[in-house]
């Protein structure tokens, strides 16, 4: 069939315009520019992830396209990928060293970075090309002032006003390094300069309003703050830098009204509309940042920021389910949510369910490792557990991350008064004060660290000032009574710990301290009523009972202290202190398997505690079970490896029992670092010392723990083995002897006559 002359010429048309696309796909140059070209659309779309992706794609047609290295690199800077955007300024400069523009956007980058150094030669180097280019001068004197030298910086800025005297940006820069010179006068003129070079210049407005507001010159502030906003009313700064001034100014319903009206004025900007609820979050105006907040998500139900506000409020507010219902939605889509993980464990540990919270925060660290509240949450799950030395660990991981973290340093300050850790008590006083010149708790802790290196006019003076600003604060006066006791101040003493009660009548401490003042003096009986009288007034107090335990007990009224003991417990079944001294008692009074199962129960209910684990090994031991009493300080170890007391006992334990000396040595190590002044530790290492036969560092140990418990049987005995080993008879025969005269029926007294009798044979 034949085709028609007006068809074939459609045809011939069609054909031609494929065969041109074609050719055009085919085209490196045309396919590289339709890749830029709609990376530029998605990039003025705000759409910047898309627009990177197009970016990429024209590079990867042509490596040396050096406007799209440009590009990408502007779209990972929105990204807030900065090293890939350096990876890419680099680039654009390498291919393009002559484009004064990438140039300094290269320079700028290194500033922004905190390279100074960088930036400041990136500066000059431009200058050395481009004499007058300003921004290069200006940046030139923003690099010398952060890398310390202010006096040449400003120099250089006035130098950059000569260059461009028109321009507001060279006025600005003055101004500001003036400021931070102090040169206010001079600061003002050319911030205000900048102003009138450009009004519509939003840094210089909000730059000379700042200055003005740190003068408390308020109107003139306003005046700045208000033009500003005139000049850019769709940015979120210009409204909260008026609110602020407001605040500052004491006109607290403007900040809010300013707050109110940006909420309209943006009511699409979430960096807008959360404002108001920001602010009633930081005047502490809890309901209504409830109420905001609620109503924002009601509206918002897609803003996870704003959602997770929200579920922080309902948990503050202790409406755990509804905020959990919130917060399982974002676990849902993604269960490894770090923060969502956090959140769900801290409700768990609210409602005293530590143990189920434990797991969860553990995922939340393992998914984000460098979340500091992640590591805080988790390490109150621990503590709430009983497992203080892992809670430690992860509120020190807390605060290496985040030095500022101050729920972190209050925390460790408990866990510091609670291990009586005078060098973690200075740390957590370091920062609270650094935070705060007047936070009571840090001249607390910094008193009673100071009271335990013995320095007691500096802890006085820090004990004294915490209590003058907060004069309710009991633990202030307690720790003053500690003070007057260790001078042996009585009666100044007693005063400090009356006042602490009356504070506060549930203050233990205090009442501890009383009983101890008491019984210094040698009157026991008044001891016992003071105690009583307290009781009366906090029956339900679990450590009242047991220090009335101890007070019954120092009157020889040993079922009455049982009794106490048992109440205690029963009050607190966490209560250690009830369970060790009430197995004392019944060992004292011949109830050894009754003392037994006390020490087990204390276990139990305290599994991360090493104390119940030492305390029935050392029972053990005096029953003669000496492999328990070994199982129970290997399993202290477990939970705490440089426990000095278990690792003291354990070593002793090997060397008698023919275990493995080098372990016993290391133990016995860990044991003299522990407790550098312990009688018993020096005697333990010297003991081993002496089964390897390191002779010579073995006997000054001996004669320490000898004159620091001169009527020891056992120290005399092991010294006199050492001696007789060490070739010295004579002296080796005294230490026998005098063993003997201590404890003339010991276990080991048919071998120490033995000894003598060999002794008396070579001499």
């Amino acid at each position: 069939m034949r085709v028609p002359a007006r068809s074939v010429t459609w045809l011939m048309l069609i054909i031609s315009l494929v065969l041109l696309s074609a050719g055009c796909s085919r085209n490196p140059n045309a396919r590289k520019q339709k890749y830029f070209d709609s990376g530029m659309q998605y990039f003025q779309k705000g759409r910047y992830q898309e627009a990177a992706i197009q970016f990429q794609n024209a590079i990867q047609t042509d490596k040396s396209f050096a406007q799209a290295h440009a590009e990408l690199a502007q779209c990972y800077l929105k990204l807030n990928l900065w090293p890939m955007a350096y990876k890419e300024l680099l680039i654009t400069s390498e291919l393009e060293p002559k484009n004064l523009q990438v140039q300094l956007d290269v320079a700028n980058f290194l500033f922004a970075t905190g390279h100074f150094q960088d930036a400041r030669d990136r500066a000059e180097s431009i200058l050395e090309d481009h004499p007058t280019e300003v921004k290069a001068q200006l940046l030139l004197a923003t690099s010398d002032s952060e890398l310390g030298d202010l006096k040449k910086a400003i120099e250089e800025a006035r130098q950059g006003v000569q260059m461009a005297p028109d321009q507001a940006g060279p006025y600005l820069t003055l101004g500001f390094l003036q400021e931070k010179g102090h040169d206010l006068r001079s600061a003002e003129d050319n911030l205000g300069q900048a102003v009138a070079k450009d009004p519509k210049m939003l840094l210089a407005r909000l730059g000379l309003a700042s200055l003005y507001q740190g003068q408390k010159r308020w109107t003139e502030a306003e005046t700045q703050y208000r033009g500003a906003r005139d000049v850019d009313s769709s940015n979120p700064i210009v409204w909260t830098s008026l609110a602020s001034l407001y605040v500052a100014w004491g006109k607290r319903d403007l900040a809010e009204q300013t707050l109110q009206d940006a909420k309209k004025a943006m009511p699409n900007n979430p960096n807008a509309y959360r404002l108001l609820g920001d602010f009633y979050l930081a005047t502490g105006e809890t309901e209504k940042a409830r109420s905001e907040f609620a109503s924002l998500f009601r509206e918002h139900p897609g803003d996870l920021l704003l959602k997770r506000r929200y579920i922080a409020l309902l948990i503050q507010n202790k409406q755990f389910d509804e905020a959990m219902q919130l917060n399982d939605e974002i676990l849902k889509r993604d269960p490894k949510d770090a923060e969502s993980l956090i959140s769900k464990g801290q409700v768990l540990d609210l409602k005293q369910r530590a143990s189920e919270a434990v797991p969860i925060l553990e995922t939340a660290v393992k998914s984000d490792p460098e979340n500091p509240a992640g590591h805080l949450e988790l390490g109150v799950a621990y503590f709430r557990t009983g497992n203080f030395a892992r809670a430690e660990t992860e509120w020190r991981e807390a605060v290496k991350l985040k030095p500022s973290f101050l729920d972190a340093w209050r925390d460790l300050s408990i866990l510091a008064l609670r291990k009586g850790d005078a060098h973690l008590m200075e740390d957590c006083a370091s920062e609270l004060l650094k935070s705060s010149g007047s936070a009571p708790q840090g001249y607390l802790l910094r008193g009673i660290a100071r009271m335990k290196k013995g320095d007691a006019q500096g802890a006085e003076s820090d004990l004294r000032k915490s209590s003058e600003l907060d004069p309710r604060n009991s633990a202030a006066s307690s720790r003053l009574g500690d003070l007057r006791l260790l001078q042996k101040r009585y009666a100044e003493a007693g005063d400090f710990y009356e006042r602490a009660l009356a504070n506060d009548p549930n203050t233990s401490e205090a009442l501890q301290g009383l009983l101890a003042a008491f019984l210094a003096q040698k009157q026991p009986g008044k001891a016992l009523r003071r105690v009583q009288a307290q009781v009366a007034i906090v029956p339900n107090n679990s450590i009242d009972r047991v220090l009335l335990g101890e007070a019954l007990l120092a009157n020889h009224q040993t079922s009455e202290a049982q009794n106490e003991l048992e109440k205690a417990i029963a009050l607190d079944k966490t209560n250690l202190n009830a369970y060790l001294l009430l197995a004392q008692v019944l060992e004292m009074t011949g109830q050894s398997n009754a003392a037994a199962s006390t020490y087990e129960d204390s276990i139990r209910e305290n599994p991360q505690e090493v104390a119940p684990y030492i305390g029935l090994g050392v029972f053990e031991e005096r029953r003669g079970d000496w492999q328990k009493a070994e199982e129970l300080y290997r399993k202290a170890l477990v939970i705490q490896p440089d426990q000095p007391a278990a690792a003291n006992n354990l070593s002793y334990l090997l060397v008698e029992h023919g275990g493995d000396i080098n372990y016993a040595l290391s133990l016995a190590q860990t044991a003299r670092s522990g407790m550098p002044d312990s009688p018993n530790s020096a005697d333990t290492l010297a003991w081993a010392y002496y089964k390897i036969g390191a002779y010579d560092s073995a006997t000054p140990l001996l004669q320490e723990a000898i004159n620091k418990s001169p009527q020891n049987p056992t120290y005399y005995y092991h010294l006199g083995l050492v001696y007789w080993k060490s070739g010295k008879l004579a002296l080796a025969k005294t230490n026998f002897e005098r063993s003997l005269r201590f404890d003339p029926k010991s276990s080991r007294a048919d071998e120490i006559h033995q000894a003598l009798a060999q002794l008396s044979a070579t001499q």
